[in-house]
């Protein structure tokens, strides 16, 4: 695959820049900008507060900037070194060949990867993500771009995206959506190998519709995007792919056609012809069935082709438990699939057979076993969630020992580039070495980073404290000018936060069993913290219920009701909203992070990750990821792994170990100071989480890990 760095002419024909500086339009249209601290400096300085105003999206900030502020840019010289500087680091990225995939593999590097998810999370400014599937696809995408994997993403764009959210005043979500044009977005429609538009069609029932096909570049890596908002489709098939996630299940299971057989077969018409097919999560599994088909047209066998199929196959699954895998009534599959069974060349039972289930209201079509069938590569995203996973589907290989079932764990990692606040990273850059983000999965390296001096740890991080301090104020400002909101939300929303007082995040989905509210289980017990004289505590909250959740939202009005409350006197907030702008800064700038789910129902979490990578530590249920991180010095387990009789003991138990490691260890610890007023146990502490857990779980290893399933698809293509 050859990536073009330069943006297309219609592009540039249509956004006039000076000549001198013409090249901002390239770096516009390929997310490398995003992970890229310079490049960032590029735009932002031209209009600091367009560019925060229009939520860092450089293609319609360049659409509407003013002449000339880009005319003063030309007379900075400043400015124009920096200019040259990154577009030569630009065009090396993208002419690179001695990355470390073709040097390892190089009689791999013309066999494509094709990637298959629901949604990328690449950016605030891409609205075509939900949470953290799709940021996970996003820094999966970034770093195989990095590594120089043969890498393509299939997914779909969205005309409105996730829902926006607001808060009211009584703490009940509301949600509301704005659409999305693709002019002020970094894509471009995809072209057959003749230079046509890719359009392909996918049939539903008593119609055939137009699927249209845009193109991304997120470095070195295209992401193909699939949308069906085209004149000669119906209203109502226009709007198929308008929003990530609806409830209602006609048009869940159309998207997943469209993402499954619409996917394939867009890859077809570019002439795309992938030798390893990852489906990230079972969304995609319609994959199969166009795979097949695809075969048994050719001549094979059904049996033949689905041989081919599975050993080019990989899936990983990120759900674990029973009820979260979805699966479809046989109504609807006999509504949408009729006689689709004949192309693959067996019967109507056979095709419902491929992944039947009862579920205890009626037999259903699993989505996930029809991908755990057909692949032969498989894996969960963390040790504990392997071994969960193992266990739950033991009984499609009921030959097998739970231990032996072929489901391997590869945990998720970060993309360090995408989550490492900039003052952090020049900071790195000064202690491991000019060339340390080479070696980001390379112990030896991070090791040396206990040697930085503690002041300079420290005075890092308190930067990007007050740095938040002053996002939050500067949020809670705008509501204050631009809504018509009672001023207890104001304060709700962080105008009252202190850069000096232990901060606490907690952001993240706001589903019943993460337990956002769990310290609300004792609210005179939470008193006592926040409003200790000579050692408070203020917690900051952010994260969004899913529209149709009901259940999330009362959690969010249970704990926005409470923080409200005149006793927490402004040192419980709620920043509504969230988004990759909003969980950077929290991430970066809170002192510990806060994971209290159910356990085993995190798969494995990632934010936790980001925010150890910043000098964060991380306070957490030994659920997802953390039982691999912890190691008893870089930060704190709440409870044990001993599964309690019932929630409600859960609940409590858990909810006491945390106060108790509250109140005894983490409040003390931080406030410990010396004479030179430095925390020295905390700074060694979050020295000690930074060298352990950021390259253990960064992407760079992550992805390592998904290549050896990727060579193996790959070598069983022939």
């Amino acid at each position: 695959m050859t990536i073009n760095p330069s943006a297309p002419a219609s592009v540039t024909a249509a956004i006039s820049l000076p000549r001198r500086i013409k090249r901002l339009m390239d770096l516009a249209y390929n997310t490398w900008w995003m992970w890229n601290p310079s490049t960032l400096h590029l735009f932002a300085d031209l209009d600091p507060q367009l560019w925060d105003h229009l939520n860092h999206n450089p293609v319609k900030f360049l659409r509407v900037l003013e002449r000339a502020k880009l005319n003063a840019a030309l007379a900075d010289i400043i400015y124009l070194t920096l200019y040259d500087k990154v577009m030569e680091q630009f065009d090396a990225y993208l002419k690179e060949q001695n990355t470390w995939f073709n040097v390892t593999y190089p009689q791999l590097k013309d066999k494509t990867i094709a990637y298959f998810s629901m949604e990328f999370g690449l950016h605030e400014s891409l609205p075509i993500y939900a949470g953290g599937l799709g940021v996970l696809s996003g820094d999966h995408s970034k770093e195989a771009s990095d590594l120089g994997l043969p890498f393509v993403g299939v997914g779909f764009i969205y005309q409105q995206g996730y829902f926006r959210q607001r808060i009211s005043e009584d703490g009940w979500q509301e949600e509301y959506w704005e659409n999305v044009d693709t002019a002020d977005l970094p894509v471009t429609l995809a072209k057959t190998p003749s230079g046509a538009d890719v359009i392909v069609d996918v049939e539903l029932p008593g119609r055939a519709i137009k699927v249209r096909v845009w193109e991304m570049h997120v470095g070195r890596v295209p992401l193909y995007l699939m949308d069906t908002n085209l004149e000669s489709n119906s209203p109502q098939d226009r709007t198929l792919t308008a929003r990530l996630y609806s409830s209602d299940l006609d048009v869940r299971i159309t998207q997943e056609i469209v993402l499954g057989i619409g996917g394939v077969r867009a890859l077809r018409a570019m002439n795309i012809h992938p030798k390893a097919w990852h489906m990230n999560e079972g969304h995609s599994a319609f994959t199969i069935f166009e795979r097949i088909a695809e075969l048994v047209k050719a001549g094979y066998t059904f049996d033949a082709a689905t041989e081919n199929v599975r050993a080019t196959t990989v899936f990983t699954t990120h759900t674990p438990v029973p009820a979260g895998n979805e699966a479809f009534p046989l109504w609807i599959m006999d509504k949408y699939f009729p006689h689709y069974w004949e192309r693959m060349g067996i019967s109507r039972d056979q095709f419902m057979n491929l992944s039947l289930i009862n579920l205890g209201w009626g037999d259903a079509f699993s989505m996930p076993m029809l991908a755990l069938r057909f692949a032969e590569h498989r894996n969960a995203v963390s040790e504990l969630h392997g071994k969960v996973s193992r266990e739950m589907w033991n009984f499609l290989w009921k030959e097998k020992k739970e231990e032996d079932v072929p489901i391997r764990a590869i945990t998720n990692g970060v993309h360090t580039g995408s989550w490492l606040a900039r003052r952090m990273r020049l900071l790195f850059e000064r202690s491991l070495g000019a060339d340390w983000y080479e070696h980001l999965d390379d112990f030896e390296t991070w090791a040396s980073l206990l040697s930085i001096p503690d002041d300079e740890l420290w005075n890092v991080h308190r930067h990007l404290k007050r740095r938040l301090q002053i996002f939050m104020t500067d949020r809670a400002r705008a509501q204050w000018q631009t809504t018509h909101i009672h001023p207890v939300q104001i304060i709700a929303s962080g105008s009252l936060m202190d850069p000096n007082v232990l901060t606490i995040g907690f952001a993240r989905r706001f589903a019943t069993y993460k337990r956002a509210s769990l310290l609300m289980r004792d609210v005179n017990r939470l008193l006592k913290l926040v409003n200790n004289e000579r050692m408070p505590v203020q917690f900051v909250f952010a994260g969004k219920a899913h529209p149709a959740d009901d259940p999330g939202k009362r959690v969010i009005q249970e704990l926005y009701r409470t923080i409200k409350r005149a006793e927490f006197a402004g040192r419980m907030m709620f920043i509504e909203d969230y988004d990759q702008n909003i969980a950077r800064h929290l991430l970066q700038g809170v002192d510990v992070w806060l994971n209290t789910p159910r356990r085993p129902h995190e798969a494995s979490g990632t934010s936790g990750q980001k925010a150890a990578i910043n000098g964060v530590i991380n306070c957490s249920i030994a659920d997802g990821w953390w039982p691999e991180g912890y190691n008893g010095k870089n930060g704190w387990l709440i409870g044990d792994e001993i599964p309690k009789a019932n929630d409600e003991e859960q609940d409590r138990f858990d909810s006491e170990s945390l106060f108790d490691i509250l109140e005894n260890e983490i409040v003390p610890l931080f406030y410990k100071r010396d004479e030179d007023n430095l925390p020295r146990d905390w700074i060694k502490m979050m020295k000690e989480s930074i060298a352990t857990l950021a390259p253990a779980f960064s992407t760079r290893r992550m992805i390592k890990d998904y290549t050896q399933m990727y060579v193996e698809a790959m070598k069983d293509s022939g």
